[in-house]
């Protein structure tokens, strides 16, 4: 049974890695490092080409950090979690060749780890006695879903986007009101001087248990090509996109908690940062729910969520040989996947 795990993350823009250590009990934290890469902001989005690049020269200083850090010397790390998938193929790829010639040098076990799995965990590092089952609400930067989470391992998907994600659109959409990227902060920032005064859509939001976001991102781009003095209505139009998405966000996962009975909602993934969003889910699920979520750092991609799930898969007995490759569609493991008739049930408004 591993004591120490090492985990590393490149799926994306952010190369981080992090130790865990377990003293008798549950997994702690012993230390996170990760190292954004800024570049993107001069091009409003992730480049991969960049993003594999700047991988290449951080990781291995990063991993170092993360050993110093913790005081762990690389001989006493027992087991190495890397992202495998789901992200950006040429960022997998540094992350997972990295992880499997460390593990093949040092001779220790090897684990990939599905990117999406990991926001599920992030939230234990800080909660480590929170158990399923649970509602699980993951906003991403590139995935929405709502999943029910019946034990750790097994999971059933109640719905997910069918166009954007939530993240996505929030980048989309601060690109239209010229500010900067990431979107999410930027909005959440703006927002706090706005008014929620423009009628924006809130998409399928009865309609089942899935998501759109793609047609209320096109109605802000019409506010903005209408408006006449942009600057003067650019937090008000933060504002009311905002809180589109926060009823749409708050009033699925509303539904999915009196659909499963259960009475704890997790928020996880790069949105669930988003100070205002918890807030509002908190105020929202008084007397209905507990709003579980992670601190802002352990949110982000990082690779402490990483290390915690691939801990998890190693105390089950599962684990990976060499021949682990990095997949940009890496497949949810225990992930099941509704049967659809084709249409969705509709929720109470």
């Amino acid at each position: 049974m591993a004591d120490v795990v090492l985990g590393i993350e490149t799926s994306c823009d952010e190369t981080s890695a992090a130790v865990l250590v377990r003293e008798g009990g549950q997994p702690e934290l012993a230390s996170l490092v990760i190292l954004s890469q800024d570049v993107h902001r001069i091009f409003g989005g992730v480049v991969p080409e960049l993003a594999s690049r700047a991988h290449l020269t951080a990781l291995d200083p990063v991993v170092a950090r993360a050993l110093s850090e913790a005081g762990v010397p690389i001989k006493a790390v027992d087991a190495v979690a890397v992202t495998a998938g789901p992200g950006l193929v040429g960022s997998l790829l540094v992350g997972v060749c990295y992880g499997k010639a460390l593990a093949a040098v040092k001779g220790r076990d090897l684990v990939g780890v599905n990117h999406l799995e990991g926001h599920v965990f992030a939230v234990t590092l800080d909660d480590p006695y929170l158990e399923p089952p649970f509602v699980a609400l993951l906003v991403s930067g590139g995935h929405t879903l709502l999943l029910d989470v019946a034990e750790w391992g097994h999971y059933r998907l109640l719905g997910e986007t069918r166009d954007d994600a939530a993240g996505e659109a929030f980048d989309k959409v601060a690109s239209m009101l010229q500010l900067g990227y990431p979107g999410g902060p930027e909005i959440e920032r703006l927002a706090r001087d706005g008014r929620d005064r423009f009628d924006f859509p809130r998409p399928m939001l009865t309609a089942g248990f899935d998501f759109s976001f793609s047609g209320l991102k096109t109605a802000v781009l019409y506010s903005v090509r209408a408006s006449r003095n942009l600057a003067a209505e650019k937090a008000d139009i933060a504002a009311s996109f905002q809180a589109a998405v926060f009823d749409v966000l708050i009033a699925k996962a509303t539904a999915a908690i009196e659909h499963t009975g259960y009475t704890t909602v997790v928020l996880a993934g790069g949105v669930a940062c988003s100070k205002s969003l918890v807030t509002c889910a908190a105020q929202r699920l008084t007397g209905v729910a507990r709003v579980a979520v992670a601190q802002p750092r352990l949110n982000a991609d990082n690779a402490a969520m990483i290390a915690r799930a691939g801990w998890f898969h190693l105390e089950q007995g599962h684990s990976n040989d060499l021949f682990l490759d990095a997949n940009p569609r890496l497949p949810w493991p225990g992930l099941e996947r509704p049967i659809t008739s084709g249409k969705s049930p509709r929720l109470t408004p």
